[in-house]
């Protein structure tokens, strides 16, 4: 049953099958909608084994549907239960249709997979379709390079999908950085449909307590490697920089990352401990506190370390990956010919000289308000306006809508 009166409820879909990106980012956009209305409520639908972790606000919340995890031969397999992974799935797609049947949204956002892991959320479209729900496809402002991105879409039927089950297609970002469905045959329907909102700006988390940090007490670079999962090479460059030059002006702090392996967390946690200037830790989930409070980020250039360079205007320096997709490596040398951060490119060696001489001379680097990029970080209004539009257009009657 729709609820009357002014209350609206928006349901987000985070496929989530590895690292932090998608959570975070879905969080971001849960907060920015309830912080615009009162009258809104937000559940997020998550495949994060450590969505517990972060703080949510007042009219937001989550359910955790069974994790899978992707292999490095693209298969995925269950993260926790000892079942098949086809059978993970299909519980999972019977969660997700049974929450959107029951929680009955206003509006469904779909974060970076149109149809969901492996199609999961085909029938969930289909059915809120049904019901004249606006539905709306969320990506982020790389996808991956052309070449990769358009046989996966063709593989999975994707674009038939943006024809079929969307009304609109958010990109967080801007065109000046990427189209992230360039290369893709599209027709000028779906076309029409894509929004470039900007970057979704970060505020200082309200949380009381922040991270407290035991060895450094005074201005410092930050590491970070995102989720974790794929951040050994530029930690350990950077330890390996520490140990090779003893007189860097400015302490580290690495934050390894939740989803590193155990064995590398170790490692890098009994070097840091070796170096009076080092402090690592493995995870804190107000990553903004530590990005407002450094003086310069190295980071892989994950999106949401982006928004947040950006965000506290930081200087920057992004070693990007480049497997198993382009997408940090896209954005990052989009961005450095722009003026907003520096690129340094891990070479397979990783010279500590030369990762010492880009730690010196971080904090001199230009922030990223020198470059004036607008629209820049418009992403939260512009958010909040798009959703406005359909949240007012859903609580009118529909022709269309048919009780299920």
């Amino acid at each position: 049953m729709h609820c009357n009166g002014k209350e609206k409820k928006v349901l987000i879909y985070s496929h989530d099958s590895f690292g932090l990106g998608h959570l975070r980012r879905c969080r971001e956009i849960a907060h920015c909608l309830v912080e615009a209305d009162e009258n809104t409520s937000v559940l997020i639908l998550s495949g994060s084994p450590i969505i517990g972790s972060f703080d949510f606000r007042s009219r937001v919340d989550f359910i955790r549907v069974p994790g899978v995890i992707k292999l490095r031969n693209g298969d995925y397999t269950s993260l926790k239960l000892f079942i098949d992974v086809e059978q993970t799935l299909a519980m999972r797609a019977s969660i997700i249709e049974h929450t959107a049947k029951i929680y009955d949204p206003d509006l469904f956002i779909v974060d970076k997979e149109p149809l969901g892991l492996r199609g999961e959320v085909e029938e969930t479209l289909k059915l809120l379709r049904r019901r004249g729900t606006p539905c709306v496809l969320g990506l982020r402002d790389v996808m991956d390079e052309p070449g990769l991105l358009a046989p996966e879409w063709e593989r999975k039927q994707t674009v038939p999908a943006l024809e079929r089950y969307f009304d609109d297609i958010w990109i967080y970002g801007l065109p000046q950085i990427c189209d992230p469905l360039e290369g893709i045959d599209l027709s000028d329907s779906v076309r029409k449909k894509m929004t470039y909102t900007g970057y979704l700006k970060r505020n200082l988390s309200t949380h009381p307590n922040p991270v407290t940090l035991e060895k450094i007490h005074g201005p410092y670079l930050l590491i970070t490697a995102g989720g974790g999962g794929d951040g050994a090479e530029i930690m350990d460059w950077v330890l390996r920089a520490y140990e090779y030059d003893r007189n860097q002006p400015l302490p580290a702090v690495l934050v390894l990352g939740p989803f590193m392996n155990g064995e590398s967390q170790r490692e890098f946690l009994e070097r840091a401990n070796n170096l009076p200037d080092v402090e690592a830790i493995t995870f804190d989930a107000h990553m903004e506190s530590l990005v407002d409070r450094a003086v310069g980020v190295v980071s892989m250039g994950g999106y949401n370390t982006f928004c947040e360079v950006l965000s506290f205007d930081k200087p920057a320096i992004i070693v990007p990956r480049t497997m198993p997709r382009m997408e940090q490596y896209i954005r990052a040398t989009r961005a450095q010919d722009l003026g907003l951060v520096r690129v340094l490119i891990d070479d397979g060696i990783r010279n500590p000289a030369a990762m010492a001489t880009a730690l010196r001379h971080l904090p001199q680097q230009s922030r990223p308000s020198s470059t004036v990029v607008p629209g820049l970080l418009d992403g939260r209004e512009n958010v909040k306006k798009l959703a406005r539009q359909w949240l007012k257009r859903r609580q009118q009657p529909l022709a269309l809508a048919q009780a299920d």
